[in-house]
């Protein structure tokens, strides 16, 4: 037995399904907005992991100071160098490549369930998969678990805000 016919001009039942839309509306909009600060936070913890004093061999710089004894000699200049990581540490920054390209996103999809969204933040140095699972003469450097590991307590504060 029905009490209020659906869709009737002026009935309960179309005021409910105004609502309901109303406050799916305002949550897809709250999740969107909670999923590019979920991406700002993996973008603050890349920085973190990607930043630091490695204990790896020092190298020298290319393209800094001179090539050869005798000219470093005669400049009295001495060549920059840096600490490479250690297999095993986060990469270490020679040139800042690697901190600089990152992309962060929100991708939504609609799903049988209703809309599914997802934070994204990737490189795009083609060379970070390299990095990150080694290669046949490269120790791997792991640095992506070490991402998710740092920001997922903010991200967890974040989904679990109530939604109004």
């Amino acid at each position: 037995m029905k009490l209020w016919a659906e869709g009737e001009e002026g009935s309960i039942g179309t005021a409910i399904q105004m609502k309901v839309s109303e406050v799916k509306a305002n949550v897809n909009r709250q999740v969107k907005s909670r999923a590019v600060r979920a991406v700002n936070v993996m973008r603050t913890a890349e920085k973190q992991v990607l930043k630091g004093q490695r204990s790896g061999r020092k190298y020298r710089k290319p393209y800094t100071g001179s090539k050869t004894k005798e000219e470093r000699k005669k400049s009295g200049y001495k060549p920059r160098m840096y600490t490479a990581s250690a297999p095993g540490e986060a990469p270490a920054r020679r040139t800042g490549t690697l901190r600089l390209h990152w992309n962060g996103d929100m991708e939504t999809r609609d799903t049988s369930s209703g809309m599914e969204v997802i934070a994204v933040l990737e490189s795009g140095e083609k060379y970070a998969a390299m990095l990150e699972n080694g290669t046949s003469n490269i120790a791997p450097r792991p640095f992506v678990e070490k991402i998710k590991k740092n920001a997922e307590p903010e991200i967890r504060k974040i989904y679990g805000e109530p939604y109004t």
